[in-house]
């Protein structure tokens, strides 16, 4: 049994209300009895793309465990690739991929810059197809927006799209346990082309469904309203079997 701690949409953006939950949520990570195996941030890390914000994640994200992060629709490439990874800034898609405790650890770009919406770019899909036929087990494959609908029309309308392509791919490797994913600023759980996909809950803040009191109030311009929900995250089982079990935790201290 292999546990890995999902986090995403910190949006740094120099208040202190931002860095007080994210704060809280990787001081969470810290005092767990016993580490994850692996920590993954599905994007939008920073609000504005500044360095200021990305130099405060990089302290943040310090964690005595791996940690997998993917840029998100608010992220900067170049920025976020000399900050967050080490390398040399560049404007091409932001991929990795690292083996921990036998598990393939994918995260790949869908952002498009300077747009809200995602896409999965040629080159990346092919990156992530020779990828996984180069691993012979279990993977996890993260990235920022979600490849369907989840019934949260603000974030529908700029989810990732060409998904018919990831899907081919998908379907070309069945060690696939789940696809991980942010965006939506709730955690849900459904289903792609056979995989699970688990979204994890906003840090920085909540939306809600249609049907919830409150929920056509939309954005601010800090992205999704609060709506009094507490900085949350999902931690992943991946069970021997290849099963996936998601449980969420919110973080009240």
């Amino acid at each position: 049994m292999r546990v890995f701690a999902h986090l995403s949409d910190i949006h740094l953006d120099g208040s202190e209300r931002a860095d007080a939950r994210a704060a809280a949520v990787t001081r969470y990570l810290r005092n767990l009895q016993e580490p994850v195996d692996a920590v993954f941030a599905t994007g939008d890390i920073a609000d504005h793309g500044l360095p200021e914000e990305y130099r405060r994640a990089a302290e943040l994200l310090d964690l005595p465990v791996p940690v997998v992060v993917c840029p998100g629709n608010h992220d900067v490439r170049a920025r976020f690739r000399e900050a967050l990874l080490g390398e040399p800034a560049g404007d091409a898609p932001v991929n990795t991929a690292t083996k921990v405790a036998g598990v393939l650890l994918v995260s790949c770009d869908s952002t498009i810059p300077g747009k809200g919406a995602g896409y999965l770019a040629d080159e990346t899909l092919a990156w992530l197809d020779d990828t996984l036929a180069s691993h012979d087990g279990p993977s996890l494959v993260a990235f920022h927006h979600p490849p369907l609908d989840v019934g949260v029309p603000l974030v529908d309308a700029i989810r990732q799209t060409g998904e018919d392509r990831l899907a081919a791919v998908l379907k070309r490797h069945p060690g696939v346990a789940a696809l991980l994913c942010g965006h939506v600023h709730t955690g849900a759980a459904t289903e792609f082309a056979g995989v699970p996909v688990r979204i994890a809950p906003g840090v920085v803040s909540g939306s809600l469904l249609p049907v919830e009191p409150g929920a056509g109030r939309g954005w601010d311009e800090g992205g999704p309203l609060d709506f009094g929900t507490p900085p949350s995250l999902l931690l992943h089982v991946l069970h021997d079997d290849g099963r996936l079990t998601t449980h969420q935790r919110a973080v009240t201290g």
